[in-house]
């Protein structure tokens, strides 16, 4: 596929060199897939995050929606309010890798009979 903004001759995200990689590396991340998938129906904060995303640490939560939100798939909004109210939601971009990443979760969940068990 050509390039769009016309930095690169063609996107190959099998070239070591391809930016393409840096982005299949954050979307292929499990708690970057379930973030996402989580703020599908919505803005969320923090805490209702960490308790949807059952076994995330508040430290690996964090890094995950920066790098989301580096990377425009999440804003970050800060409310000024006592206590302070910080919410995360999906932006356009975000909203736009919710099928693929939704239909591999799916398949994930319809296939992990399949799959043989790991020690």
């Amino acid at each position: 596929m050509r390039c769009a903004t016309g930095e690169h001759d063609r996107h190959d995200v099998y070239s070591a060199l391809c930016p393409c990689r840096d982005v299949l590396d954050l979307l292929a991340n499990k708690w970057s897939t379930l973030a996402i998938g989580a703020l599908e129906d919505g803005p969320r904060r923090f805490g209702e995050l960490q308790r949807q995303l059952q076994g995330v640490s508040p430290k690996v939560l964090t890094q995950t929606l920066r790098r989301l939100e580096e990377a425009g798939f999440v804003d970050r909004t800060v409310y000024p309010a006592v206590p302070l109210h910080v919410e995360y939601a999906l932006t356009e971009l975000g909203r736009s890798v919710t099928v693929p990443l939704g239909m591999l979760r799916s398949w994930v969940e319809r296939h992990l009979h399949e799959i043989p068990a790991r020690s």
